[in-house]
């Protein structure tokens, strides 16, 4: 526990010690190593070719969501329902009825009907496909691209490579995210600078209106006016000692950054500002799409307001039984992605935001076994499972990849993750092969040695 120093007697060795615990302390910690100064790491860079989008959010609905009653329509799996399946289980029909919307007739099911509205945004993937059908392998392949070692996350190689709008906000914000199957590690910046790792805000499980970010305030009992003069003595000794190394350039412009940042965050993250007609288009009401309402809000607020990447999560996706709650689940997130997709429609953003709607996986067309027990459940499946892309250069309306009969597996225009990747930098006006990190005496990307642009779903 740290030691709490009373501004009023505070000796040499003290004040120092608590200018290291504080923003003075990236003075007196940052100068060994360049890397560690934000200085123009951040700073927008441009992209390597015409980008079709400048920012991304990702809604990542954590546990795999079942295809079969959300976007992939499969009128043979719903005839043959009941039959044998192909492993373990008996073919498990559909639990809901699809229709055909917008100009597109795109299939959704009749348990999203706010973003059955939006089809024509959406650049449907049906014919996804990963490397594993295990969550510990899964999630983490789609954040970094990697599992068996900890790599760069996809927000930051974003950052890395364009650099972030606004200089007084983070450029990487990650919304409740996991604690488990990767962890930090899914959101961090592995060997890239730490200056492209997200800035989180709150935990899974934890309440969005509870949730708060570390360290943006002071925790030292020093007066606003003794930590304002530490950061200017900080700064001062900076300064002198920019005739020896340039490094000393990088951590004034950090502590600076640093600065702006504390005041920064909290008035965009201030969801007050918003009217009581924005706030009932979320469904922010005390119901059960309050939550998510609120990080599709302030993923829309964050957007706006220059942030490269954001992050936002829904779990309880696991549907080995109790599938029969994926209604009840599906409302709390149809409404409030409906709005957010709207809203940046609205607002002139959704044609240069890119917007990824995606679990690790998805699920198998017949009932789950457990213990030798048919369950109203399905097992996990990533040979063949739905995303989708809506904004951003992605061509909405189209339906893209196709599944068998059954849905155990696609067989026609398949976008494996790593596919999804390159697609995505492309789009970003990134060329996967190009953007590139050396480290350890050899370059790393995001998707390794794999991946092809998909320009087929390219507008």
């Amino acid at each position: 526990m740290r030691n709490q120093i009373s501004p009023m007697k505070v000796s040499r060795r003290q004040w120092l010690k608590t200018a290291t615990g504080s923003l003075g302390g990236l003075a007196l910690s940052g100068l060994s190593s360049p890397a560690a100064s934000g200085a123009g790491l951040l700073s927008p860079k441009a992209a390597q070719f015409a980008p079709k989008a400048k920012r991304v959010i990702f809604l990542f609905i954590n546990g795999g969501p079942s295809q079969f009653e959300s976007f992939d329509y499969k009128p043979e799996l719903k005839a043959n329902g009941g039959k044998k399946g192909a492993n373990k289980g008996k073919l498990l029909a559909p639990l809901y009825n699809f229709a055909q919307h917008g100009e597109s007739g795109m299939w959704v099911s009749d348990v999203l009907p706010h973003l059955a509205q939006q089809t024509d945004h959406l650049c449907m993937l049906n014919g996804m496909t990963g490397p594993s059908r295990a969550h510990p392998i899964a999630i983490p392949m789609l954040h970094t691209g990697e599992f068996q070692f900890v790599r760069p996350s996809f927000g930051s190689w974003v950052l890395y490579g364009l650099g972030t709008e606004n200089q007084n906000l983070p450029g990487f914000f990650t919304i409740k995210p996991t604690r488990t199957f990767g962890g930090p590690a899914n959101y961090g910046s592995a060997f890239l600078p730490s200056t492209f790792q997200a800035t989180r805000l709150g935990w899974q499980g934890q309440p969005i209106k509870s949730a708060s970010i570390s360290n943006l305030k002071a925790n030292h009992s020093l007066s606003p006016d003794a930590e304002r003069s530490a950061l200017d003595l900080a700064q001062k000794m900076n300064q002198q000692l920019l005739s020896q190394t340039e490094s000393a350039r990088g951590v004034i412009d950090s502590l600076n950054l640093s600065e702006q940042m504390r005041d920064a965050v909290p008035e965009v993250t201030d969801l007050t500002r918003e009217t009581k007609e924005t706030f009932d288009m979320y469904g922010i009401n005390g119901g059960p799409t309050d939550d998510f309402g609120r990080q599709c809000l302030l993923a829309r607020r964050l957007s706006e307001s220059g942030v490269r990447f954001v992050e936002i999560s829904s779990d309880g996706w696991d549907h080995h039984s109790g599938l029969d709650n994926f209604k009840k689940k599906a409302e709390t997130i149809d409404k409030p992605i409906a709005a957010l997709l709207a809203d940046l429609n609205q607002r002139g953003l959704l044609d240069e935001t890119l917007v990824l709607w995606s679990g690790e996986f998805g699920r198998q067309p017949e009932t789950q076994v457990l213990s030798g027990k048919e369950t109203l459940g399905r097992d996990h499946n990533a040979a063949g499972y739905t995303a989708w892309l809506a904004g951003g250069g992605s061509r909405g309306g189209l339906t893209h990849g196709v599944t068998d009969d059954l849905g155990y597996k696609t067989v026609e225009d398949e976008v494996h993750l790593h596919d999804l990747h390159a697609t995505m930098l492309h789009m970003l006006g990134l060329d996967h092969k190009k953007l590139v990190y050396r480290f350890g005496g050899r370059d790393f990307r995001l998707t390794n040695i794999h991946g092809n642009v998909i320009h087929d779903i390219v507008s």
